[in-house]
């Protein structure tokens, strides 16, 4: 049944990167629009769009799509949500469920620039870009980021693994970046997600992608910070550890 389903990936592998292409494409010159003549609000609702009309490529793969979300989260404080990360579509999944949140991403320096529309808004949306070669860049951005989300009640998704994982199995995560936001954004709360699946998408590398696969996203119970930032980093992981399915 894979190989099978392998054969099928190659033709809609195709289709789905012309059409997402497309989608960055188009979506580039509204992003400078919205930002240029409506602002950072403005902006925001275009790459919102952006993002769905991303996740609907998806469905030419036959991906499907659930989110669960059993916790009232506020909307006037901030958040530093901490997600598993298994592929590149982990952002569109986390800023379209989410973006009543308005999450704001910590990238790597590289992809600021040579991307249609993802640069931009990297470089533009209020995201922070680090180079994690470089603590002397890095420790400030993200100093100055979690000042950020905690002036304007945003929300910071850190991908604490590092890299994404390539089965799906949890990496140890690194704690210097949380311990950061920690500091600089102390009334922020604590929202740990676990996404199942995506790695699958990329199971074969990047062409051609896989098929009829089921997305999750789940929002866990927060937390509040406290005094102890070891043993909430370690509440934060087991919690998603127990949610991501192998």
């Amino acid at each position: 049944m894979r190989a099978i389903k392998k054969i099928f990936s190659y033709p809609l592998s195709i289709v789905f990167y012309l059409f997402f292409g497309l989608t960055l494409a188009i979506f580039h010159p509204l992003q400078w629009l919205g930002k240029n003549l409506g602002g950072a609000s403005v902006h925001r609702g275009v790459v919102n769009f952006m993002n769905l009309f991303l996740l609907r490529c998806l469905h030419i793969l036959g991906v499907t799509f659930s989110f669960k979300n059993e916790h009232r989260l506020p909307e006037d404080q901030p958040l530093i949500i901490v997600s598993n990360h298994q592929s590149m579509f982990d952002i569109p999944l986390i800023s379209w469920y989410l973006r009543r949140n308005k999450p704001k991403f910590i990238s790597k320096i590289e992809l600021g620039k040579g991307i249609p529309s993802i640069s931009y808004n990297l470089k533009h949306g209020g995201n922070v870009l680090i180079d994690r070669k470089n603590p002397k860049q890095s420790i400030p951005a993200l100093s100055g980021f979690g000042k950020f989300i905690k002036k304007h009640n945003f929300s910071a998704v850190i991908f604490p693994e590092g890299t994404r994982s390539r089965n799906g199995e949890l990496k140890s995560f690194a704690p210097t970046g949380l311990k950061i936001l920690f500091k600089n954004a102390p009334n922020a709360l604590i929202v740990p997600l676990a996404i199942n699946n995506s790695w699958k998408l990329l199971r074969y590398g990047n062409f051609p992608m896989g098929i009829g696969i089921h997305l999750t996203l789940e929002v866990l119970e927060p937390l509040i910070i406290d005094k102890e930032p070891e043993i909430l980093l370690e509440k934060i992981q087991e919690r998603i550890t127990l949610a991501v399915k192998m």
